[in-house]
């Protein structure tokens, strides 16, 4: 006999006392009878009504909006966007949070994380529990930080440009996305007609005057032909392979960062903050401290940012192997780091490469998975190679959370950890933890 299916509570009211940020951008709350809610659009100890977006009954828990704010947190403002709030534009998780109340409750989901996967307290992780704004974002609350220099936008039934909607393939047309950053506004991609295109991705280099759009055309529409408000590279992506291929101008933009122009090709991965690429290269060197003549590991290395950084710290004798499995990254890795005679760049899975490369031994490693992590294989690798110090860049606090338990069962421990709120407005931030060898003592 078949069995009756799930009565679905989608849009049924539940009036509840909101309770700790979770990872992902919600707050948890439980309704009378003990269900689960992952509540957006509020925060923590309002009083609100929130109305389920996706569920069941009997499941284990419910997605839900907060439709009603009956009793406000002293840390809640008017959101500054138009476009944010239930059922609206999913690019932000914040915009009804104080900046400094948005970089607390990221420092709670970090600690939350860390103890739960890690079973590490902040001061045994050697962290203070800050959340630390890039430079120049520090912003009274109402004021939005211009931080988003790789903007994708998703194209209507109409042609009009767009966001996404929370976990949704619906299009929320904007006139203006407030986080964009100034490079990519200037474009002007919201004022015109994109009939026929899927998405279109603005990309506004930091450090020179590249812009690029890579448009996706739904299938049998042709391109259009591209006038916008500032002299722009144009790449489509096939409908074919799904590659990206040049129609106008370069196939990469020109990035600054640590002092050196780095090369990006269309789809390379690049930081999206414009401070993003200093402020970690900064906090990665401070904790390996880099000496002359070391022999250092540039793991997930894309266009070769740490190891650049690494090379131009380790002097004539020193040695960099850096490994990325993009091939594309791969080629502007090699390019960016012609004039350093002693780095080698590999292409190729991380797991599968390193074990394949013979090193026994390394000074330093440097590695910024994606955002699953390492993984325990991987780690237990880099365990074995002795490193004096390891420096783990992470955009996803619960995978790194799960690797530094590997790399604690590893003898690693971690000697430092720091967040940057490189992600303004959204539950995303970037974290380099430094670990060493736990025979070493503080």
């Amino acid at each position: 006999m078949q069995a009756e299916p799930k009565k679905s509570l989608v849009g049924v009211d539940y009036e509840v006392e909101v309770g700790p940020v979770a990872h992902g951008g919600h707050c948890i709350a439980r309704t009378s009878d003990g269900q689960v809610l992952f509540v957006r659009h509020t925060l923590p100890g309002e009083r609100v009504v929130a109305r389920v977006t996706d569920g069941e009954e009997g499941a284990r828990f419910l997605r839900a909006d907060a439709v009603e704010v009956l009793e406000a947190s002293k840390d809640r403002i008017e959101a500054p966007c138009p476009y944010a709030g239930p059922g609206r534009c999913g690019g932000c998780d914040w915009q009804h949070a104080k900046p400094g109340a948005q970089r607390r409750l990221k420092g709670e989901v970090v600690a939350e994380q860390l103890q739960r996967l890690a079973g590490l307290t902040p001061e045994e992780a050697g962290w203070d529990g800050t959340v630390l704004p890039a430079e120049g974002d520090k912003l009274p609350a109402g004021q939005v930080p211009q931080w988003r220099t790789r903007v994708q936008y998703a194209v209507d039934a109409d042609g009009n440009a767009g966001l996404r909607r929370h976990r949704s393939h619906e299009v929320e047309p904007v006139e203006h996305c407030m986080i964009a950053a100034p490079g990519v506004s200037e474009l002007g991609i919201e004022d015109r007609d994109w009939s026929g295109m899927a998405s279109v991705e603005a990309i506004a280099a930091t450090g020179s005057q590249d812009r690029m759009v890579i448009l996706e055309p739904r299938p049998g529409a042709r391109l259009p032909l591209v006038e916008l408000d500032k002299p722009v590279s144009v790449m489509r992506v096939e409908e074919h392979d799904g590659g990206i291929h040049r129609v106008h101008g370069r196939a990469f933009v020109r990035e600054r960062a640590d002092g050196r122009t780095h090369r990006v090709g269309s789809g390379g991965f690049w930081q999206v903050h414009p401070m993003a690429a200093d402020t970690l290269v900064k906090a990665v060197m401070q904790g390996l401290l880099p000496r002359k003549g070391d022999m250092a590991l540039d793991l997930y290395c894309g266009v070769g940012l740490f190891a650049g950084a690494l090379a131009d710290r380790l002097g004539e004798k020193g040695a960099v192997l850096g490994i990325e499995s993009g091939k594309r990254a791969v080629e502007d890795a090699r390019h960016n780091l012609a004039a350093f005679d002693r780095v080698r760049i590999e292409q190729g899975k991380v797991e599968t490469v390193l074990p394949r490369t013979g090193i026994t031994e390394v000074d330093l490693i440097v590695l910024d998975p994606p955002r699953a992590g390492a993984g325990r294989k991987t780690v237990e690798h880099m365990s074995s190679l002795g490193a004096r110090r390891i420096a783990y860049v992470a955009c996803d606090p619960a995978a790194l959370a799960r690797d530094l338990g590997y790399f604690r069962d590893g003898g690693y421990r971690v000697r430092s950890l720091r967040v940057f709120d490189l992600f303004p407005m959204t539950h995303h931030m970037e974290c380099v933890a430094i670990l060493e060898p736990a025979s070493k003592g503080r």
